[in-house]
C-alpha cells in the first residue's frame, strides 16, 4: 500500500502543476484554458474539450485551431495545409505529421529551430495518463481449490497510469476482480493486484503487451462438506506470484476496448496441474 501511496502522492502533484499552468486564450471568440506544450517563435497550445484532444497554433498574436474534420466518413486533414501556411517563411513538410501531442510537438520543435537559431527545445520527461476501466470474464482459477478444473465467472474494475512520451511503452496497473460460484464450484473470492505491462507492440490505435502480476491480497471463501454439514472457510492470503499474461487495447472512441489472456504462467503457485484459462474483455476511459 506504501507504493500506491507514493505514486498516487506524485499523480496528484503531477496534475495539480499541470492545472494551474493552464491559461485563457480566445480563439474565433470562444474562450479556451489551454496548456502550453511548445513555446517558441511557433507556440503549441493544447487541451482536452468535451472529451475531445484540441491542438492550436500561436504564431506572434494570432492563434488558430488545427483541424482534422471527417466527412463522409474520410478524414480532411486540415490541420497539414494550415501548418504549411504558418511555417511558410521557414518550411516544415507537414505532410507527414500526425495530429497528436507526440507528433505535432515534433514539427513545432522543427519550425522553431530553424526561426530562431537560439531555440532550445524543452525535454518533456512525463506525460501521465489515466484510464479507468471495467472487465468482465472466464476463468478455470487453475492456482485456487479448483481440482475438476470448473470455470466461472468474473468481473473487475482497473486503474490504468501511463506516459505518452518517454515510457509510452509501460504502465502500472491497480485491478480489483471477483470470481463468482460455478456449478461443482463453491469457492469465490475477491483480488487486489499489482500488475507491471509492457507493450512490445504499440501504436496510436492499437497496444498489445505482456503483462506481470507483482502482488495479490486475496480473500476467499470455500463451502466445504464435513462431518457437520456444509461449513465455509474463509482464507486471506498475500502473495507476489509474477504470474504472466498478454493482452490487446483497442483505441474507441474516448477510450480502449480491451482484451486479456491472464495469468498463462504463475511460477511459484501452487496449481490443479491443468493450463490456465483466463479471458476477460472490457473497456476502459481516459480520464
Amino acid at each position: 500500500m506504501k507504493t500506491f501511496r507514493n505514486l498516487f502522492i506524485v499523480f496528484v502533484f503531477l496534475f495539480a502543476a499541470t492545472t494551474f499552468a493552464q491559461e485563457s486564450y480566445t480563439v474565433n471568440g470562444n474562450s479556451y484554458s489551454l496548456q502550453t506544450e511548445v513555446e517558441g517563435p511557433l507556440t503549441l497550445l493544447w487541451n482536452v474539450i468535451d472529451n475531445e484532444y484540441r491542438y492550436f497554433a500561436k504564431k506572434g498574436d494570432d492563434i488558430v485551431e488545427l483541424k482534422n474534420t471527417r466527412v463522409d466518413g474520410k478524414y480532411q486533414e486540415e490541420y497539414k495545409q494550415r501548418l504549411n501556411q504558418l511555417t511558410a517563411d521557414y518550411p516544415v513538410d507537414a505532410s507527414k505529421t500526425n495530429l497528436t501531442l507526440v507528433g505535432l510537438r515534433s514539427y513545432f520543435n522543427k519550425y522553431n529551430k530553424l526561426a530562431d537559431t537560439n531555440y532550445v527545445e524543452r525535454s518533456n520527461s512525463v506525460d501521465l495518463e489515466t484510464r479507468l476501466g471495467a472487465f468482465g470474464g472466464i476463468s478455470n482459477n487453475n492456482s485456487t481449490t479448483n481440482p475438476e478444473n470448473v470455470f466461472a465467472p468474473l468481473l473487475g474494475v482497473e486503474f490504468e497510469i501511463t506516459d505518452n512520451v518517454v515510457l509510452k511503452r509501460h504502465a502500472i496497473v491497480f485491478q480489483f476482480r471477483h470470481s463468482f460460484e460455478a456449478d461443482d464450484y463453491d469457492l469465490t473470492f475477491s483480488q487486489i493486484a499489482l500488475n507491471y505491462r509492457f507493450k512490445f507492440i504499440h501504436s496510436e490505435r492499437l497496444s498489445v503487451f505482456a503483462q506481470a502480476k507483482f502482488f495479490t491480497l486475496t480473500f476467499s471463501k470455500l463451502a466445504e462438506d464435513n462431518i457437520e454439514g456444509l461449513e465455509e472457510l474463509s482464507k486471506t492470503s498475500l502473495n507476489a506470484p509474477i504470474a504472466l499474461g498478454l493482452g490487446m487495447d483497442y483505441k474507441l472512441g474516448n477510450g480502449y476496448l480491451t482484451f486479456g489472456l491472464n495469468d498463462l504462467v504463475s511460477p511459484g503457485l501452487d496449481t490443479n496441474d491443468e493450463f490456465s484459462v483466463d479471458l476477460t474483455l472490457g473497456y476502459k476511459f481516459i480520464l
